[in-house]
């Protein structure tokens, strides 16, 4: 049941990508063209999934368990720090260089497009440096 409702979430997330226009990297890059041609169409679709995932978010954090009965796991930091700062900066500069976010990459692998695939690559390998130092900076507390 589990893995049922986890294919229909990503179908309607990838669709909902699709239909958007989020998948579209040049629809992506005018938006953030403020100095240029800029296209606002993409401030419509953040704000709708605002608008749909606030209730959400706060029916879930009354919650102890997900509707399928696993344990809710929200995140609960709360401050702002020098990972999340560099994290968003990095998000940001990949986005902005590429047109591309991690969800409407996966979704383009799909149709082929080359720059979604060197994207995507990009990303596996920032992940993975990611974890090398995470190892790397445990092993250096652990010891």
């Amino acid at each position: 049941m589990r893995l049922l409702f986890s294919l229909l979430s990503g179908l309607v997330f990838g669709i909902g990508l699709l239909i958007s226009g989020m998948s579209n990297p040049v629809k992506v890059l005018g938006f953030l063209d403020l100095a240029g041609s800029w296209d606002p169409s993409l401030a419509l679709v953040m704000g709708g999934a605002i608008l749909v995932a606030t209730p959400a978010f706060w029916l879930a954090r009354r919650r102890r368990t997900a509707l399928l009965g696993d344990t809710m796991q929200l995140p609960t930091a709360q401050g702002i720090d020098r990972r999340l700062l560099l994290g968003s900066l990095a998000f940001g500069a990949g986005w902005g260089i590429a047109g591309f976010c991690p969800g409407p990459a996966l979704v383009s692998l799909l149709a082929l497009l080359p720059q979604a695939w060197i994207f995507a690559g990009a990303m596996l390998l920032g992940m993975l440096i990611f974890e090398a130092l995470e190892r790397r900076k445990a092993a250096r507390t652990a010891a």
